[in-house]
């Protein structure tokens, strides 16, 4: 837990503390100095009485109480410190920097339990071990540069890399971003990035604290703190990005269904950033323009104008924008040839509007009050404005920071002269502006947090279903996968129509189940995983001699203990599968099926439990969403029925979370429903 001795220390001391600023010690002694720390500060170094002007305790059992150690001193000194400094100093809060711990070796790894069991005794905050430090407005307790003016306005960073955290912020300050408070976890051995999250969520003051969250993860150790936290937050107000490294798909490799080979872990990720509403970023500039977009008011639409003296970085910006769904809607009519009239000869006012590189600052002007107020299909502007060095630039950027206040509709400014109208940029950013010296990234980050959605409900109302019948399988059902009996029970009792089907062991017992289903008939071998690579499917089974026949050859194919029977069937192949990632809970999948699951791996997903809403956009996000709408004359698939199977899946989930993978592949749908034809379902109790 974050407390108080940790984000307002009354007291500190630097452990390690060090006249060397090339040293952890030093520089993070200095950093606090030089921060103004207001509180009492300490220095504890065995060979120095004083330290960069501050009183040194060789010995550190002669400290007065103190709040909040930074410690950088070697790893095995310090679990005997942590002892001392909880039991007879009353610290409660401690910044490790030193290294040598769990990230180095078995041996730290216990140094580094020891450390975090003697701080939770006594109810503590430790951030690290191995760590950078954090920044706040009370205390600058880190020890790399740079070290950014702090604005109560600028963006919260909380970072599992310090050395990131500094590459971040080197990127960012120049273009104008700000930052409020900056937390470096390191290790986290007792608080990560999911602390510091819910830490900032309950605490959070809309009037004083910073609406812009930035994350940079290496390990999401506890899913369901971020989404509930991260959730929380935007549902305040606020806005997050942020980046996940380091997912892998490797633990997929192994599963054998298609739902286990295409749900990844970093599947699990993208899932659960969309129901938080987290804006996912991919590397460090992809973070700072989305940072940056958040500086500026909400994109409300998607249709955007593009105001340019250069006709390169429009044509660029525009195929940004057009390639992420967004729209550079054509200017027309009488309000643009009157716009023109103020313009030079051979300016184009249709969208990208370019008054060519002799365009003035006058000019730029008429140009944003006529996007803002004339026309009705703009919802936000871009203005690209750099310079070939001929003359100075600052009116021009004058006149944009003025139009900026006063427009109703955003206005993003490409300045992407940083070197040959540097001054003129610094000017503009003085004012309190972030640049975007990159109109692509500019663009792409506009798509990605305009095609973000809000926070989906963590608890939404779900289908009714037997969760009592559900129970009693899954506890009547061994480990492994399921026999057909009872994925037929489950699948009934979640109310998620299938196909008429029967199990036979015998020729006899085949003949028999015929009779009941009716010809034409599909068989399917139960075992093998793969029925079809294996031969053990056969379409339009039309007779009783086709049927003993094909039953006498599929019962020895290897693994085969039965023959599946089901009536043929016909309809557009589907998929919904659903495979349990530890922490994260259920994801949810679905998908065009039959052998298009494979070749397409066109599948989109959820966190359970899936509102309607969710499973809605997971649908329509489909790229082949359009043979569900139907195309050509084809009939639709029935959208509606689709939701509900997706949902009432989920609701399955819920009920039984010993699910560990779950494949309904084929689904065939059509204008009228959905059926259920094949299904496999694994559980691990």
């Amino acid at each position: 837990m974050i407390n108080r001795q940790l984000t307002h220390p009354e007291s500190i001391v630097v452990v390690g503390g060090s006249n060397d600023i090339t040293k952890p010690g030093g520089k993070v002694l200095k950093n606090i100095l030089d921060g103004g720390f207001k509180g009492k500060l300490y220095v504890s170094n065995p060979k120095e009485t004083e330290v960069q002007g501050i009183k040194s305790y060789p010995n550190p059992v002669d400290l007065p109480n103190v709040d909040l150690a930074v410690i950088a001193i070697a790893a095995r000194f310090i679990p005997d410190l942590i002892d001392m400094l909880t039991s007879q100093k009353a610290t409660r809060a401690f910044i490790i920097l030193s290294a040598g711990f769990s990230e180095e070796s078995h041996e730290g790894k216990l140094l580094e339990d020891r450390i975090v069991k003697t701080i939770n005794q006594v109810g503590g905050s430790l951030i690290g071990p191995n760590c950078v430090g954090i920044l706040t407005p009370q205390h600058h307790s880190i020890f790399t540069y740079p070290i950014p003016k702090l604005d109560p306005k600028g963006c919260d960073f909380i970072s599992g890399s310090g050395a990131t955290a500094c590459f971040i912020m080197e990127a960012g300050i120049p273009k104008g971003l700000t930052f409020s408070n900056v937390y470096s976890v390191g290790n986290s051995a007792q608080m990560g990035v999911e602390e510091i999250l819910k830490h900032m969520d309950e605490t959070f003051d809309p009037e004083k604290d910073s609406k812009i969250k930035l994350l940079y993860i290496e390990n999401i150790d506890k899913p369901q703190m971020l989404l509930k936290h991260a959730s929380s937050l935007i549902r305040k107000g606020c806005r997050i990005a942020a980046i996940k490294a380091g997912s892998s798909e490797a633990g997929s490799r192994a599963a054998s269904s298609h739902t286990g080979a295409l749900a990844s872990p970093d599947v699990a990720v993208d899932a659960l950033f969309r129901k938080a509403g987290i804006v996912r970023c991919y590397g460090r500039e992809d973070l700072i323009a989305t940072a940056s977009v958040f500086s500026y008011p909400e994109l409300k639409g998607k249709r955007l104008a593009i105001i340019t003296h250069a006709g390169g970085p429009a044509v660029m910006l525009t195929d940004a924008l057009s390639g992420g769904g967004l729209e550079v809607p054509p200017i027309s009519g009488n309000a643009a040839e009157a716009l023109k009239e103020k313009l030079f000869p051979g300016s184009s006012v249709a969208n990208p509007i370019d008054f060519l590189a002799t365009g003035n600052a006058e000019q730029l002007g008429f140009i944003i009050d006529s996007v803002d107020k004339d026309f009705d299909n703009i919802d936000a502007m871009v203005v690209i404005f750099g310079t070939p060095g001929l003359t100075d630039i600052y009116d021009v950027y004058e006149v944009l920071d003025q139009k900026m206040k006063s427009c109703k509709k955003p206005v993003y400014p490409v300045l992407p002269s940083i070197l040959t109208a540097a001054s003129e940029v610094q000017a503009f950013i003085s004012k309190g502006r972030v640049n975007f010296p990159d109109e692509v990234q500019l663009g792409n980050a506009l798509a990605r947090v305009y095609h973000t959605d809000a926070p989906q409900s963590l608890q939404p109302e779900m289908p009714q279903i037997d969760k009592a019948a559900i129970r009693t399988v899954i506890e009547n059902s061994d480990e492994g996968y399921i026999s057909p009996e009872a994925i037929q029970q489950l699948l009934d009792a979640a109310g998620i129509s299938r196909a008429g089907e029967a199990v036979a062991e015998t020729i006899d017992e085949a003949e028999k189940a015929a009779l009941q289903l009716n010809y034409p008939l599909v068989m399917k071998v139960v075992g093998p995983v793969h029925k079809s690579d294996v031969g053990g499917v056969v379409l339009n089974v039309k007779s009783v001699e086709q049927l003993r026949a094909e039953f006498e050859r599929m019962i020895k194919i290897k693994d085969t203990h039965a023959i599946l029977l089901q009536p043929m069937l016909s309809g557009t192949e589907l998929f919904v599968g659903a495979k349990y990632e530890t922490g994260f809970g259920h994801m949810v999948l679905c998908g065009m099926g039959g052998i298009f699951i494979e070749v397409l791996k066109d599948v989109s997903s959820a966190l359970s439990p899936v509102s309607e809403a969710e499973a809605t956009q997971m649908i329509r996000s489909l790229k082949s969403y359009a043979i569900i709408k139907g195309v050509r004359g084809q009939k639709p698939i029935n959208e509606a029925a689709f939701v509900d199977t997706i949902r009432r899946l989920s609701a399955l989930l819920e009920a039984a979370p010993e699910i560990a993978e779950l494949d309904l592949n084929p689904l065939l749908g059509n204008a009228e429903k959905l059926v259920a034809v094949d299904a496999r379902i694994r559980i691990v109790k």
